[in-house]
């Protein structure tokens, strides 16, 4: 957003606060890799559309991407879903088993995003029915949250000139799972040897799934994640299975066919 206001030279502005040059050259480098700057450090078309969402850079380039998979219906659901996602489901004591198995009833293939989605679909279906929220086990509250937080998003896609517009297959999730890889191939990781943990694709740093995720059981090889949580160990929240081809597809010019050879091969059928 300073590259926005004619700041260009960041390394030399006046914060009040300053982040660590660190922290700012891997800011920078991190919008690069996006498409948001160009190897000249200037705002390219697409930063200047990506900086009309007060949201984070990676959650603009996906909604900016579901342009391309003509999916940005859902992407405002999910963007407006991630915002509020830890505070969604709750779980009270005396019925851990009810608010589990209506929890599960949500799970989709996909990933934890598809989950988030059709959670969101089914309270519209209602109407936005607070007895529904009662009966799922479902923060009444954060759903309203969430409303809202939608209805500005649809409205800000409007600004940009995004035309909302439905999967054109609801069974087929890959368009939705391709425009959050756009945005957030920054986060991938691979399934370790061991089985038991996952390796950031660049970085190299072990992750893992979150207990509360709906792919905690299924370990896929590959997957995309929304943020990491610190505790015990380096847990990733809000997880999607995707096909290494997809990251060559949206990111070309950061991931090499190299990075991803193997995974590429565990995808291809077997010949004899």
């Amino acid at each position: 957003m300073l590259k926005c206001i004619g700041i260009n030279n960041l390394i030399d502005f006046d914060f009040m606060d300053p982040p660590s040059s660190a922290v700012l050259q891997h800011s920078l480098e991190h919008l690069y890799a996006l498409g948001a700057l160009n190897d000249r450090g200037d705002l390219t078309k697409l930063g200047r559309r990506m900086a009309e969402f007060p949201m984070d850079p990676m959650m603009a380039k996906a909604l900016l991407a579901s342009e391309r998979y003509h999916c940005s219906e859902e992407m405002a659901s999910i963007c407006a879903m991630l915002s509020i996602s830890s505070a969604i489901f709750y779980r009270p004591k005396e019925k851990k088993v009810q608010a589990d198995r209506a929890h599960a009833a949500f799970v989709r293939p996909g990933g934890d995003h598809i989950m988030l989605l059709t959670i969101w679909e089914q309270w519209v279906e209602t109407g936005y029915s607070m007895q529904w929220c009662y009966e799922n086990f479902i923060q009444y509250r954060s759903m309203c949250r969430a409303r809202d937080l939608r209805d500005q998003i649809i409205g800000l896609m409007e600004r940009v000139e995004i035309i909302p517009e439905s999967n054109p297959n609801p069974g087929d999730t890959d368009p939705i799972r391709k425009s959050i890889t756009a945005g957030f191939f920054y986060n991938s990781a691979r399934l370790q040897k061991s089985g038991d943990s996952y390796a950031t694709i660049k970085r190299r740093q072990t992750v893992h799934i979150h207990p509360s995720s709906s792919l905690h059981e299924d370990k896929p090889k590959l997957v995309v994640y929304y943020e990491l949580v610190l505790t015990s160990r380096e847990f990733m929240r809000q997880v999607i299975e995707i096909d290494a081809k997809w990251l060559l597809e949206v990111a070309p010019h950061y991931y090499k066919k190299s990075d991803l050879v193997d995974d590429i091969k565990r995808k291809m059928p077997k010949t004899r």
